[in-house]
């Protein structure tokens, strides 16, 4: 336990580092299945089958990130889970309701009679919106320093708004990988005008959570921090020049290049990540509790720890084998 140091410092520095990179991968894997339903409403009927059949394999496995990031919150930093919880209890119920109506939905709609393939449609759709919204809520409350005055609900519903465009863009970076034909040619146009909400998004958080906080400002703007920074919104604004360019060639005739408009928007995402997590450490309730203050007891972080070495490989394991063996092109959509 000492072999890193004094184990009150690093682990929960480890433990913080867990937490974000769980939330981190949620954000991209479920990211893009919540952008697909998102879309829902925009597609045909058969198109609308593919888009289900690109996720299927995956959507499932993509949330055990998320219960992997509340678990790390409730054993390694209880105090925070409480205050944090406490704070958006609404918006999470909101969240745990869409995920169910949202897998209800995956699997009735095929198994349903055809007369009810359309409201269980709906209902995906209406699942993932509730699940986007309530995740760019939360995320607004938080940037806030989980107080609610007007101001911080007005910004909240602005985050919601554009995380879920957010989604909706990756999602259809994940079909303009995954798809061909029409369904792709409508996957560029809607990443065409996702990109918009995104670049919003980013600059709206990037401009508030300095003005909100002293601290962060400081953190951003003091010398030489400042120009040790500067990279990430210079690659961040060069990243979204490069994914325009390549979303206005986009489909080609041999399909190459449909991987990049999703595999530079994951980059995005990542540097956004790594900008904020800069800017609130070392506190995990911004401006009120650290991370060592937030910590459970150093015996008990250990002890989770060694679970977490066995059971971490195993969920990386079957992530990655999924996503080998599924890869290539959506197939029809088959139950049998």
């Amino acid at each position: 336990m000492y072999l890193f140091g004094d184990p009150a410092v690093w682990l929960p520095l480890a433990f913080a580092a867990l937490l974000g990179v769980s939330i981190l991968i949620y954000v991209v894997l479920d990211g893009f299945d919540l952008g697909v339903g998102v879309l829902f409403p925009f597609a045909e009927k058969d198109e609308k089958d593919r888009m289900i059949a690109s996720i299927g394999p995956f959507w499932d496995a993509n949330e055990t990130w998320l219960v992997l990031a509340i678990g790390i919150l409730l054993v390694a930093f209880p105090t925070a889970h409480g205050t944090i919880l406490t704070a958006l209890y609404l918006p999470v119920a909101v969240m745990l309701v869409g995920l169910i109506l949202r897998g209800v939905s995956f699997e009735f709609r095929v198994k349903a009679p055809a007369r009810h393939k359309a409201s269980w449609d709906r209902a995906f759709y209406i699942g993932s919106m509730m699940t986007s919204l309530s995740q760019g809520y939360m995320l607004g409350m938080y940037i806030m320093g989980l107080e609610v005055t007007a101001f911080t609900l007005a910004f909240s519903a602005v985050t919601a708004v554009f995380l879920t465009v957010a989604y909706s863009f990756i999602g259809a970076t994940w079909l303009i990988l995954k798809t061909e034909g029409a369904l792709q040619r409508k996957a560029v146009t809607w990443s065409k005008g996702g990109i918009w909400g995104v670049v919003l998004g980013l600059g709206a958080i990037s401009v508030a959570s300095p003005l909100v906080s002293p601290r962060i400002f400081d953190k951003w703007f003091s010398m030489p921090e400042f120009f040790l920074l500067l990279p990430l919104p210079l690659m961040s604004g060069a990243l979204i020049v490069l994914l325009w360019l390549a979303l206005r060639r986009l489909p080609t005739s041999d399909d190459s290049f449909a991987w990049f408009p999703f595999a530079a928007t994951i980059v995005l995402f990542v540097l956004g990540f790594f900008g904020m997590a800069y800017s609130f450490y070392p506190f995990i309730v911004p401006d009120q509790i650290t991370i060592y203050e937030a910590a459970s007891a150093p015996e008990s972080l250990f002890i989770i720890l060694i679970g977490t070495i066995f059971v971490l490989p195993m969920i990386l394991g079957y992530t990655a084998l999924a996503y080998t063996v599924f890869r290539g092109k959506a197939t029809a959509l088959s139950y049998d």
